[in-house]
């Protein structure tokens, strides 16, 4: 095996999530944005394929072809260990903001602090501060 990836599909959010991802995450690079052109007009703009990559982590990324009622769904999420309590509300507010809250920052006994969030794009992120 060369690789294995998330890989997130968006309903027409891919890149404004890639740019939202890049103010959120200090060190966040978008490696790749290849766009639709004019020759499929109906997709034109949107997001063939993307990449971005989160401290060492690499995700994938696209906009669907065919309008879809799937959606994320907590289930899956990203497990990020904070190394201090500021960086874990930076994350968290950042996060939250016209997302949903399944777990609120708090001490649930088997961490200090955790806080499990739903970003805007349905993406869900759990927090964790790893002192």
């Amino acid at each position: 095996m060369k690789s294995m990836n998330p890989f997130l599909t968006f309903q027409g959010h891919a890149e404004e999530a890639l740019g939202y991802y890049t103010e959120t995450f200090k060190d966040a690079e978008v490696l790749l944005l290849q766009k639709y052109d004019a020759g499929t007009p109906e997709l034109e703009g949107k997001v063939v394929q993307g990449a971005i990559r989160i401290h060492d982590q690499l995700i994938r990324v696209m906009d669907s072809q065919v309008p879809q009622e799937s959606t994320f769904t907590p289930s899956m999420s990203f497990f990020i260990e904070c190394e201090t309590f500021q960086e874990m509300e930076m994350y968290y507010r950042k996060l939250k903001t016209r997302g949903a809250i399944h777990m609120p920052l708090d001490d649930y006994g088997f961490s200090r602090q955790f806080a499990w969030i739903q970003d805007q794009f349905g993406v869900t992120w759990q927090l964790n501060l790893s002192q």
